[in-house]
């Protein structure tokens, strides 16, 4: 049957198995806006509380750098010297170069994107083809990149302009103030517009991530087509089914073959269950399950049962009852063994029963040993 267009077209949500394999790819759920907005969230707290101490650790330096004596000139180590100074702000910087590292591992982090996939790295020639560039860059991708970019602007833009005309006023009459307040005044301003215009790069990755979520739920949509053809792969083709069906088939018969041969009789569910047992008057105190199986096995134990002329007799509860209580190598159940005795004295006296008619005997399996096909006790 022709397949219509309907099975190209992305439809379907995407499986497991495909956002696992995007991912292994790089196509991982991202967000640079988010991981701006971490960065600059981590950066203004450092400077809203950790930056009176590294202005106070830059005074120290400055201040150190520019007192010296005699001894200081007599016994001159520049590279003592630098090593003090860089030691004086070394703390604070180290404290903000860990805290943006930080943030910039929480971003992928909170998106479930964090590993290194080594396939990202992968040389691809798609990458060096200039109409693959120019399909990036004016493409729709390319197109949201540039509203984003834009709106960023416009937003942090807004934003700088309320401040300025906020703080105008102050700015102007900072000529008129002793330096030490110009200064704390102007860092009072510079740290609250870093703040707020930070707060507005956090309003933008708010509407991002959602965004980025979406594209890439429809990137990775699939047809109807593309399902059915990773579900042959994960479940496998009717053609490696049949090929395993066989080898599972050909490893049951060799492992019941020898016990098939030595029984007097199978019991068959019919097509489900199978049970081989032996009962060898004088030798065996009471029947013996030699081999018994369900699905390919009980298939296996049949066709044994039929290549070696065992008699094979269809008592689907009794089957079940010894499948589900008894071991291969172990006597079947005491409870059962009124039942077996009817069904091998008929066997043993199989050709007259035959000759006269006579049809195989009906049994009755205990109320405690009825099972049905899921091993469950049946009411």
């Amino acid at each position: 049957m022709a397949e219509g267009p309907e099975d190209d077209e992305k439809t379907e949500a995407p499986t497991p198995k495909r956002r696992q394999d995007a991912a292994e790819k790089g196509d991982v759920l991202q967000s640079r806006e988010l991981g701006t907005a971490l960065v600059m969230i981590v950066g203004a707290g450092w400077i809203a509380i950790a930056g009176p101490w590294a202005m106070a650790a830059l005074k120290r330096m400055l201040s150190n750098a520019l007192s010296f004596d005699a001894g200081a000139i007599e016994n001159f180590d520049p590279l003592s010297a630098a090593l003090a100074m860089v030691a004086t702000v070394a703390l604070p910087l180290v404290l903000l170069f860990a805290l943006t590292l930080a943030a910039a591992i929480a971003a992928p982090a909170m998106l479930g994107s964090l590993g290194f996939r080594w396939s990202a790295l992968g040389f691809k020639a798609s990458k060096l083809n200039p109409m693959a560039g120019l399909k990036r860059i004016f493409g729709m991708q390319g197109l949201i990149e540039l509203g984003k970019s834009l709106l960023k602007i416009l937003a942090l833009g807004a934003v700088g302009y309320w401040l300025l005309m906020d703080r105008i006023a102050a700015i102007v009459t900072m000529g008129q103030q002793d330096l030490r307040t110009a200064l704390d005044s102007l860092g009072s301003t510079f740290v609250f517009a870093i703040l707020v215009m930070t707060l507005a790069l956090a309003v933008v990755a708010g509407a991002d991530v959602p965004m980025q979520m979406f594209q890439r739920g429809k990137r990775l949509r699939m047809s109807k087509q593309e399902i059915k053809e990773e579900s042959k792969q994960t479940e496998g083709s009717p053609e490696l089914k049949a090929a395993i069906r066989q080898k599972q088939m050909a490893a049951a018969m060799g492992s019941a073959r020898k016990a098939v041969v030595e029984a007097t009789v199978v019991l068959t569910n019919p097509t489900h269950f199978a049970v081989a047992l032996r009962y060898r008057p004088g030798f065996d105190t009471a029947p013996v399950v030699l081999a018994r199986g369900r699905g390919a096995t009980a298939q296996a134990i049949r066709e044994l049962a039929t290549e070696n002329s065992v008699p094979m007799l269809h008592y689907p509860q009794l089957t079940r009852a010894i499948y589900y209580t008894s071991r291969s190598g172990q006597v079947i159940r005491e409870d059962l063994f009124i039942a077996v005795a009817a069904i091998l004295a008929f066997v043993f006296n199989l050709d007259r029963a035959m000759a006269e008619g006579i049809a195989q005997p009906e049994v009755d399996v205990p109320q405690g040993a009825r099972f049905d096909e899921d091993g469950r006790r049946a009411g």
